[in-house]
C-alpha cells in the first residue's frame, strides 16, 4: 500500500510504500495521528483499512475511483502517484466520496 501524509499547507510529511498489513500501518501514521483524516480508494480491499481506521478511532473517507479517474485525468498504474492525487483531493475538499 502506497502512505501519503499531506498537512493543511500541502506540504508532503510522507510517501513511501508499506506492506498492507495493520500493523505497518499503524507505524507509518503514528506520528500524525492528531486530526489525520485517512483517504481509500473504493477498490477490492478498502473495507479492511475502513474497519482498521475505525479500530484506531481515525477517520476515514471512502473515495469513489471511477469519479477519481475522470477527475485527475486518468487513474496511473501506479499506487504512489495515486496515492498523492487522492492527497491532494481530501485536502482540497475535492475527493469524490462513495458510500460503503
Amino acid at each position: 500500500m502506497s502512505v501519503c501524509i499531506v498537512n493543511h499547507e500541502g506540504e508532503m510529511l510522507l510517501h513511501r510504500q508499506r506492506k498492507a498489513a495493520p500493523e505497518p500501518f499503524r507505524k507509518a501514521v503514528a506520528p500524525y495521528r492528531d486530526r489525520l483524516v485517512v483517504a481509500v480508494a473504493c477498490l477490492f480491499p478498502w473495507y479492511g483499512l475502513a474497519d482498521l481506521c475505525a479500530a484506531e478511532g481515525l477517520s476515514c473517507v471512502l473515495g469513489h475511483a471511477l469519479s477519481m479517474t475522470a477527475m485527475h485525468g486518468g487513474k496511473a498504474k501506479n499506487a504512489k502517484i495515486d496515492s498523492h492525487k487522492m492527497a491532494a483531493l481530501l485536502r482540497g475538499g475535492l475527493l469524490p466520496q462513495a458510500s460503503g
